[in-house]
C-alpha cells in the first residue's frame, strides 16, 4: 500500500501499517523537513482540530506513546517539559483533560500547569522516517496528481492542506502560522496564552535548536514569507512574558500553514476500480498531538479495507 504524504501524520501513519506487517511505501512531495510538521513548535495539546469527543481519545493515545518515547530524547525528539497554559480552567475543557497526568491550576491561579511532551520535530521526523526504513517501509519523493491513479491496492491520503486541491476539498483551509526562533537566554519552561478571538496569541517553546517564540493563527492566509512587522509583535509578546527574550539573538524565521478543517477527514471510501482509499488529513494546529491515536483507526480503516 501507498501512504501519500511524509509530515508527522504520514509517517506516524506508515510506521504503524508497517509494524503491523503491511508492506508500506510513502510518497511525499517534499522532504518531511520542508513539510508543515517540521515548522511546527509541537508542544503535545489539542488546538485547532475537531471534533472533540475523537480528538480527546486520540490525543490521550498519542500522549502514553510520546510519554514513552520521552524516556529517550536523543533517540525519538521527544522530552517531558513543565509549562504553563495561560489563561485557561479545567472547567473550559473536555473530558480528556481528567486523564492529563498532572494537569493542574497554576500557582499564581492564571492558568493550567503540566508536565507535556514538548517535540523537536526535525529530530522526530527524522528518527520516524529510520523506524518506518527498519520496519521494512520505503520513502520517495514522488508528486501525486490523481489519488485514483496511485498504483495500490489501498491508498492513504496523509496529504494536508494538499487535500484542497488533490481531492479536490474546498473545506480544508490554511490557518498561517508565524514564528520566530531565538538564541534561547535561559528559558526552560514552556508558555501558551492563546485568544481564540484573535489572529495573535503568545507562546514559547524551548527546543535544542533554540527558543521557538509564537505566534499567529490567520485564517486563510496563504503566504510563506515572514512578515517583519509581525515577527517584532511575537518577540515583543514573548519578552513582555520573559523579558530576558526582548535581547535574545534571532536565528530564524517560519511559517507554516495548518491544514484546518471543521473535523479531521478519517474515513475509507472505494474507488472506481474497487481498490480503497483512506482519506486521513484536516488535523488542523494538532497534527503532532494526535498523530499516534490517528494512526491506529487509519491502520484499523486500512485492515478493513483489505
Amino acid at each position: 500500500m501507498i501512504v501519500v504524504g511524509g509530515g508527522v501524520v504520514g509517517l506516524t501513519t506508515a510506521v504503524v501499517l508497517a509494524e503491523n506487517g503491511v508492506r508500506v511505501r510513502v510518497w511525499n512531495r517534499d522532504p518531511a523537513e520542508r513539510t508543515t510538521s517540521a515548522v511546527a513548535g509541537a508542544l503535545w495539546w489539542p488546538y485547532r482540530i475537531e471534533p472533540e469527543p475523537l480528538v480527546g481519545r486520540w490525543a490521550l493515545e498519542s500522549l502514553a506513546e510520546y510519554e514513552e518515547l520521552a524516556t529517550r530524547p536523543e533517540e525519538t525528539g521527544v522530552r517531558m517539559v513543565e509549562g504553563v497554559h495561560r489563561g485557561l480552567r479545567l472547567d473550559e475543557l473536555g473530558p480528556w483533560a481528567a486523564r492529563v497526568p498532572a494537569l493542574r491550576t497554576a500557582d499564581d491561579g492564571e492558568g493550567l500547569a503540566a508536565r507535556l511532551p514538548l517535540i523537536d520535530m526535525p529530530a522526530h521526523l527524522a528518527w520516524l522516517r529510520a523506524r518506518l526504513l527498519k520496519a521494512g517501509g520505503t520513502v520517495e519523493e514522488r508528486v501525486v496528481t490523481d489519488l485514483a491513479r496511485v498504483p495500490a491496492p489501498v491508498v492513504v491520503n496523509c496529504t494536508g492542506l494538499g487535500a484542497r486541491e488533490l481531492v479536490p476539498d474546498p473545506a480544508v483551509r490554511p490557518v498561517r502560522g508565524q514564528l520566530v526562533v531565538v538564541a534561547n537566554p535561559g528559558v526552560t519552561t514552556w508558555f501558551t496564552s492563546v485568544d481564540h478571538s484573535s489572529d495573535t496569541s503568545t507562546y514559547f517553546f524551548p527546543q535544542p535548536g533554540g527558543l521557538i517564540l509564537g505566534g499567529t493563527a490567520e485564517d486563510d492566509a496563504w503566504s510563506l514569507e515572514p512578515d517583519p512587522a509581525v515577527a517584532a509583535g511575537i518577540v515583543a509578546r514573548c519578552a513582555a512574558v520573559r523579558p530576558e527574550i526582548a535581547g535574545a539573538r534571532v536565528l530564524a524565521h517560519r511559517v507554516g500553514l495548518r491544514p484546518a478543517r471543521a473535523a479531521v477527514r478519517l474515513e475509507r471510501l472505494p474507488l472506481p476500480d474497487g481498490r480503497a482509499l483512506v482519506h486521513h488529513y484536516g488535523h488542523g494546529g494538532a497534527g503532532v498531538t494526535v498523530a499516534w491515536g490517528c494512526a491506529q483507526e487509519a491502520a484499523a480503516l486500512v485492515g478493513a479495507a483489505a
